[in-house]
């Protein structure tokens, strides 16, 4: 059995990861859908104090009350971000550590600094009457998405040392979504050691449009 944590991404929910956590559970592992403050079935407790911080707080709690005590740590998109977060917190308890066309900070980083004039002019835009949430970007719109807390986007992450005691890291890339800000960390964990590089014919939404082969991946870390 393996404990597995999945962590989603920017506007949306855990239920991006519903098929997946599911065929997971089946299979005889555990597995914690990470809930974050303001989002998804937590969409109710917005406000825009809402940071990168609360948000790996959030998951970082999430593992506690599971009782894990090594897992698998999963980010989509945004949620690269947190789980770099619990990295430089839970390192040496995460046994792999898996991006899905996620977001892949060095130490310093925040997503905006990850991110282009596009991404920051719609960041800033979208909230002007609405202080503090963004809407989702022009292309992603969709009735179960809610806007996100700025601050999140804004905040860096930390490195401690700890992050480095990661047993695995994995990178998933959808190369069928244009433009993508992901492209990137191709280049980059192609480049260095110690990745084991994915690519999936997919929209941004892996988990959705190939759940066969990102189960597949996620079950290799069992």
């Amino acid at each position: 059995m393996t404990d597995y944590v999945l962590v989603h991404g920017a506007w949306g929910g855990s239920f991006g990861y519903d098929r997946v956590a599911g065929e997971l559970r089946a299979a005889g592992h555990r597995v914690v859908l990470a809930q974050l403050s303001g989002l998804g079935t937590r969409k109710g407790e917005f406000h825009p104090g809402i940071t990168l911080t609360t948000h790996i707080d959030d998951v970082c709690n999430q593992i506690a009350s599971a009782g894990f005590d090594k897992f698998v740590l999963v980010g989509h998109s945004y949620g690269g971000m947190i789980v770099t977060g619990v990295a430089t917190r839970l390192g040496a308890r995460i046994t792999a550590l898996v991006y899905i066309d996620a977001f892949l900070p060095q130490d310093g980083q925040s997503l905006w600094d990850l991110t282009g004039d596009f991404e920051h002019h719609h960041y800033i835009d979208s909230q002007k009457f609405t202080p503090g949430a963004v809407a989702p970007l022009p292309g992603l719109e969709s009735p179960v998405l809610t806007r996100h807390p700025l601050l999140t986007l804004l905040e860096a992450v930390k490195f401690t040392g700890e992050e480095a005691k990661v047993g695995r890291r994995i990178y998933v890339f959808a190369n069928s979504w244009e433009p993508t800000p992901f492209r990137k960390f191709v280049q980059r964990v192609t480049s260095e050691k110690g990745w084991e590089y994915h690519e999936a014919k997919a929209s941004h939404n892996v988990m959705g449009d190939q759940p066969e082969q990102t189960l597949a991946i996620l079950l290799g870390c069992a």
